[in-house]
Parts: structure tokens; sequence; C-alpha cells
């Protein structure tokens, strides 16, 4: 399934225009964002999808950012981040987990602190990604689910949406959204199996 929006890409996050008044000439800022779109289903494994989508504008020449929070396996990390068709970065954390055994990392206070940093770690390099403009779409994979375990603040990602600067769309994936995200979301996709 690829979700596309009606909405206009341009090369430039702001448009400049000139207002004139009766004594000098003014110049406003206006930002223009894009959608918030979230992908919603009961289980895991939306990826497909967003992957999918996510290399389609890619190849049109969009730049787009990709970020998986919840999946380890590959030590990755914001340093080593894969390029793919030029223009898509995709982004995994730097500590390798299992994010299916949610027990085992409850249980082993180092695994649980070190996949707290390194998810924190992703959290606040997407913060500077959503407020700088210099992508077209960024996708946040399962960033519910670190909501859900209390790494990253719901506050701090309701904040950070609004105060976005992306001409593209945000897309967030995951399971147990809360309300008041939903409501701030321009289109809900619930995937059933």
């Amino acid at each position: 399934m690829v979700i596309s929006s009606s909405y206009n890409y341009s090369k430039s996050n702001a448009d400049v225009v000139k207002i004139s008044s009766a004594n000098n000439i003014n110049s406003k800022r206006f930002s223009q964002n894009g959608q918030i779109q979230i992908y919603q289903s009961p289980y895991r494994g939306c990826y497909s999808s967003i992957i999918s989508d996510s290399l389609r504008n890619a190849a049109l020449g969009r730049k787009v950012l990709l970020v998986q929070f919840m999946k380890g396996g590959v030590q990755q990390g914001i340093a080593h981040s894969v390029k793919l068709c030029g223009n898509l970065t995709w982004i995994r954390s730097s500590h390798s987990f299992d994010q299916y055994h949610s027990e085992e990392i409850e249980n082993i206070k180092d695994l649980k602190k070190s996949i707290h940093e390194s998810t924190y770690e992703l959290w606040n390099y997407c913060k500077k990604e959503l407020l700088s403009g210099e992508n077209d779409q960024i996708i946040l994979d399962e960033i519910f689910l670190a909501i859900k375990m209390k790494i990253i603040d719901k506050d701090d990602l309701i904040s950070t949406l609004e105060n976005r600067f992306i001409s593209g769309d945000v897309i967030l994936t995951g399971t147990d959204i809360p309300k008041d995200l939903l409501l701030m979301a321009n289109q809900i996709t619930e995937l059933r199996s």
C-alpha cells in the first residue's frame, strides 16, 4: 500500500514574500508544513509499506529520512547511516538488541540503559531534522513503542511536530497510539491482517 498526499513538494522549504507598506518593504517568511500521517496496526510490521513509499520519494529526487526507533541488530546509529537512491537516509539504533523480547530488556539493567540511550540519541537527531527543514519527508518508524517504553516523552513529540519545518509529510508508525497524536494527524491508515 502506498500513500501519497496531494501536497505539492517544492525545492525550498520557505517562501519569502515581500509585502509593501506605505513607508517600507517588509519580508514575511511563510513555512509550509506537510501532512502528519499515522500508520497504525494491531501488530508490528507495517514497515514494508513505509519503505516502498520512502524509496519512491527518494527516487523522485526528494530528500527522505527514515528512522527505525525500535529496530536493532545492525549497530548502525547516526554515524553509520545508510544512503539509498542517493536521497534516502536510513538510520537504526547504534545498539544491537531484539525488541521482541521486551521482558529480557526489562530484566537486564545495562541492556535497558543502552537501548534507552541509543533510542534517545535517535530522537534528538530527529528533532533537529524536523526543525531544520532539510528533508522533504521524515518517517519515524515505531516511535509509539518508544513512547510506550517511556524513552521518548509524548509531549516532546507533540511539541516538536507542532513546531516542525518540513514541506513534506511526517509519517509516524506503530501500535498503541496516544489519542493526542491521533487528533493531530491529517491522515490515519489502519493496517489489518
